[in-house]
């Protein structure tokens, strides 16, 4: 048995739950090694307390499931089983409490659940899987590296295309292109492309507007590989830009450094936060940093925990989370420089390393 499963054993112990069933697939692939996109179809990983645990996938995934599994135990279902009769039969008999995650639930999937195992108690599992997520292990960082080295190549291929007259959606086609050539699993997010004055709008969507000189340009992307995602942000100058629109970058550059240098085990969140928001309001642009400072990071793109200026909890070696800040000054244009940055021991390491100096393309 893996050690997570084993972690999660440990927590049903303490909590007297008599199973667990996880049906989120990043879930079970977290706990299992098997990946899958179940669509419509049941995917579950049974944890009954004291016997095996065991994995009910549809038919069409048994192959893949027997070969990626450490669940050894795989049963299926075909389009036309009901899989929750699957489900009561696999269960051992007297299950008074059942844990969930109750986050992904959906109403109609619980009610059938609940037929099927008549628990008395159903209590939610997210608590001891987040923590467990949270603290990523060296294989997750050194997957977690790989894209976003997948995504900065994808970002020097992107920029080569820009020009005056080319589009936002144009440039977003082309750097989609190349994240699967490059090797991704596809975008971790709705790529994001914005010029001019769309800069200034912190999730603007790319669209037909035309890259001109004299303007900011936006870059926000990221990508899944080997399960795990990446993300970053850059902001790029079109030719000749004013110097309104240089000084925000540059106090939006300093905030990212003053963040990313107050990174270390045992600092709350709400410092990194802090740091950079005190250093964007000195200058004179606090009511145009309207968003958190980052966000975890792993097998989602936004996970736990969320860096704002409100959480106390304390920094922990292998964390991993963005620090992003942002100024966004309608009709003058917008800035946010991302970086993916792992708590260590010592204090931190940027994952990214894509050049973030004022750079004039175009």
């Amino acid at each position: 048995m893996n050690t997570r499963i084993e972690q999660l054993i440990a927590y049903m112990d303490q909590r007297e739950i008599d199973a667990v069933l996880i049906t989120m697939p990043k879930h079970v692939y977290y706990l299992t090694g098997f990946a899958s996109d179940p669509h419509e179809r049941f995917l579950g990983l049974l944890i009954p307390r004291g016997a095996e645990p065991l994995l009910i996938v549809p038919a069409l995934d048994l192959e893949a499931a027997q070969a990626a599994s450490t669940v050894k135990a795989i049963h299926t279902h075909t389009d036309t089983d009901n899989p929750y009769e699957i489900l009561s039969k696999l269960l051992p008999s007297g299950i008074r409490t059942l844990g969930l995650e109750k986050d992904y639930m959906t109403v109609s999937r619980f009610e059938a659940i609940s037929r099927a195992v008549g628990a008395a108690v159903y209590k939610d599992i997210d608590e001891p899987l987040r923590e467990m997520r949270v603290i990523k292990t060296p294989d997750e960082v050194i997957r977690m590296k790989h894209a976003v080295r997948i995504i900065e190549d994808v970002l020097q291929a992107g920029i080569a295309h820009v020009k005056p007259g080319v589009t936002e959606i144009e440039l977003v086609a082309e750097l989609e292109y190349q994240m699967k050539k490059l090797g991704a699993s596809g975008p971790s997010f709705a790529t994001m492309v914005l010029a001019g004055e769309k800069s200034a709008m912190p999730h603007g969507v790319p669209g037909s507007r035309a890259v001109r000189e004299g303007e900011l340009l936006l870059f926000d992307l990221g990508v899944y590989a080997d399960g795990y995602a990446s993300d970053i942000t850059r902001t790029f100058a079109v030719g000749d830009i004013s110097e309104e629109q240089a000084k925000i970058y540059q106090t939006v550059l300093q905030a990212n450094l003053l963040a990313i240098k107050a990174t270390r085990p045992g600092a709350t969140l709400a410092s990194l936060d802090h740091a950079a928001r005190e250093h964007i309001t000195s200058a004179g642009y606090g009511a145009y940093f309207m968003h958190r400072l980052g966000h975890g990071l792993g097998m989602d793109v936004h996970e736990y925990p969320s860096v704002h200026g409100q959480n106390q909890e304390l920094l922990r070696s292998g964390m991993v989370f963005t620090i992003e800040p942002g100024i966004y000054v309608p009709g003058v244009g917008g800035v946010r420089i991302e970086d993916d940055v792992l708590v260590t021991d010592s204090g931190v390491e940027v994952l990214t390393s894509f050049p973030k100096g004022l750079t004039v393309i175009g």
